[in-house]
This record gives structure tokens, sequence and C-alpha cells, in this order.
């Protein structure tokens, strides 16, 4: 089967997660993604787990793409590059704005040898403005965004913020980037000229934050109660999620009060609202009588929706994700690991990640010998120190 993006070339100069997601999604797809590395590597290469020196969190967001050693710092390399992007469609890159002008490839530069080009920058705050300077890492993006206040206002009491271990700023902006790529390599269809996108965290960001952007405009009074959040039962909790008014009322035949549907405290959305957290109190006399598996076949049998509270390692054992072969097998240097394929499915194309992941370096050689490069001037290039082969 075919994926959608054959015979599309991109370059690749991005490091840890965000830009790494981003091309990887296109590799999935089908794009031949060529990772320009620095002779130290991409640092990911280094983050654990690692067997045999090598990370499964690098291959996770690497994987089925070639690697070319380059340092940038050298003319030759920059050299190779622009011989490189006379072949290319598309290029991503995630340093501070400014780098890749400073190694004299930006996207103007770039475009000269191919104005179909398409350019992707992603950067923290966007290329112009009086942030983009600034250095930025998911973390950073959360709090600045407000992302983190907001989160803690559903919780319990004034706290300090939580810790960050999930990178939703990365994942989220890889995600915007890509899907703003396969735009513009539509709009070339139309057009035959390439295009620059400039892609910002904190833009991406406060996407996620749809009320409270409203809010911050026109203050709404809370809720007594947050309306999604633990339930308990007799063992544990339950996440149960009333969105509906069909799903209140079968919140109610399930918990065995019918008379909740008409009583004046709960009727109507506006009062339900209000009284949430008496409505939650009287639900969960009813919930800790059984335990969270029990409730949780009530709920299902009702229709309402809710889950257990899982952790990774038992949603990837989820039989739905073997129904949808949403599992990959890979390998790099280290043995076999699992990874996610794309979360989507299409009929005319497939969608999966390729099952390995490169060395540093390891298609230097095979990617200057189709541009041109004989195995002397190759041997050149590594000996001085601009390249090296895996």
């Amino acid at each position: 089967m075919p994926r959608a993006f054959d015979r599309v070339r991109v370059l690749d100069f991005t490091t840890t997660i965000a830009g790494p997601h981003c091309t990887r999604l296109l590799a999935d797809l089908g794009a031949e993604v060529i990772k320009i590395e620095a002779p130290e590597g991409d640092m990911m290469r280094t983050r654990p787990p690692l067997r045999e020196g090598a990370s499964t969190s690098f291959g996770q967001l690497n994987t089925g793409k070639k690697s070319l050693m380059l340092d940038l710092k050298r003319a030759e390399a920059v050299a190779v590059v622009k011989r490189l992007a006379a072949t290319a469609d598309v290029v991503v890159e995630n340093f501070r704005p400014g780098v890749m002008q400073r190694f004299g490839l930006g996207y103007p530069a770039l475009r000269a040898v191919q104005p179909r080009l398409v350019y992707c920058a992603i950067s923290g705050y966007g290329q112009t403005g009086p942030s983009a300077g600034r250095p930025a890492y998911a973390p950073v993006i959360h709090a600045a965004s407000g992302y983190d206040r907001a989160h803690l206002a559903y919780q319990d009491g004034d706290r300090r913020p939580d810790y960050c271990g999930i990178y939703i700023a990365d994942v989220l902006t890889g995600t915007y980037a890509f899907g703003a790529i396969a735009s513009a390599l539509h709009q070339r269809e139309a057009t035959g000229e390439g295009q620059m996108i400039d892609v910002s965290m904190l833009e991406s960001m406060l996407t996620l934050t749809l009320s409270e952007v409203q809010n911050a405009q026109f203050p709404v009074k809370p809720p007594q109660r947050p309306f999604f959040g633990p339930l308990a039962t007799g063992d544990g909790y339950i996440m149960l999620a009333v969105a509906s008014e069909r799903t209140f009322q079968n919140l109610c035949a399930a918990a065995g009060h019918p008379d909740w549907v008409e009583d004046p405290r709960f009727k109507l959305y506006p009062d339900r609202r209000n009284n949430w957290g008496h409505l939650i109190d009287e639900l969960e006399s009813w919930s800790r009588q059984y335990t969270t598996a029990e409730v949780q076949e009530i709920f299902d049998r009702h229709g309402v929706p809710s889950s257990p509270y899982r952790t990774v390692a038992e949603a990837m054992a989820d039989p739905q994700l073997a129904h949808r072969e949403a599992l990959a097998r890979v390998h790099d240097h280290g043995g076999d690991f699992l990874m996610l394929n794309p979360p989507f499915r299409m009929t005319g194309g497939k969608t999966a990640t390729q099952p390995w992941v490169a060395a540093l370096g390891e298609h230097s050689a095979e990617i200057l010998a189709e541009l041109g490069y004989s195995a002397e001037e190759v041997a050149a290039l590594v000996e001085s120190g601009v390249t090296a082969v895996g």
C-alpha cells in the first residue's frame, strides 16, 4: 500500500522532542527523512532507557529516519546542506531563532537553491517579537502559557504548582507542525511555490485552554466542584465524564436514582453545575459499595462515559490497541522495543512506523555519494571532521 508522503524528501535539523515528533510522523507516512546531526548527535541518544548504549526514547522519536552527521560550523558542511536542499521538499528545524541564519542556512538561503521548499521553523515563542530569542523547553512553555495555573485551579486547595514529567507542549507543537507542513505541501500543488512556516510552542499550548481563554475575557463563576474528576469506589477511583443530558440521565439510571433527573438541584444544567458537589457526594455513597471493576461494568451497561485510572503499561495491554495494531516492534543496535504507530488510519495509504532506528552517521556515505561526492572526497570530509560515517 502506498504512503501519503512517498517521494517527499525532508531535511530534519531538529533535536529533543517537538521537531523529531513532527518529522517522525512524516517518516511514518512515507517521507524520506534525513536527520542531520551534529558530531555529538541528538542529545536524546543518551536518554534512558538505554540498552547496549541505544536509547529507546531516541528511537521512538526518530525511527525510520536516515542519519547524516555534519558539523554545521564548517563551511564544507554548509555546502553539503545546500546541495542536499536542492533535492528536498521540506526542511524542519527547531533551533532558537537566528541560529540557522548564522549557519547560512535560513529560509532565504535555502529558498534560493530550491524555490519549492517548505521550510518549517519550530520555536518556543515564534520567530519574531520581544520573546523570540528566549530559550524554551516544554515545562517552561507549560508555565508561560497559563496551562499549569489553569490545571491547578481544578485541584483542591491552594498549593504549589505540579511538577512536570510529561512534555505536552512538545508533542502538541510537533503535531501542529506536521499539519502545517502537510497543508503547505498541498498548497504547493496549486501554486508551485514553497513557503516558510513559523510554529510557536506558546501559541500551540494556549490552544488547549479553550474555556480558560474565554473565561479570561468574560469571567464565569466556577462550579461548586470541577465536573471531571475521580469518583471514589470501594477499592479506588474511576473517572466519570457527564457532558450531556443523555449521559446525566444514564448516570441516574446506573446509580439507581432515576429521581435525580427531576430533582430541582440537578434537573437543569445551571442548577446541576452549582450543586455538582452534592451530586458527587450522593453518588459516592452508592459507588463505594462496589469495586472499581463493578462500577465500570455498571457504567458500561448504561452508556456512562468512564474509565478506571490505568497505568501506561495497563493501557498498552488493552485488547483494543492490539486490534488496531497500534504498537509497532522496532529495532536498533540494542535490540527490539515497542512504540506507537500514528494514532490514525487511512483507507488509501499506509500509516505505520518504519521498524528501524539509524545509528549516528549511518547514512552519511550513502547520501554524500548520491550528491556526487567521490569516495576520495567523502574520505577527506571524514578526515577533517566535517562528517562521520556510521
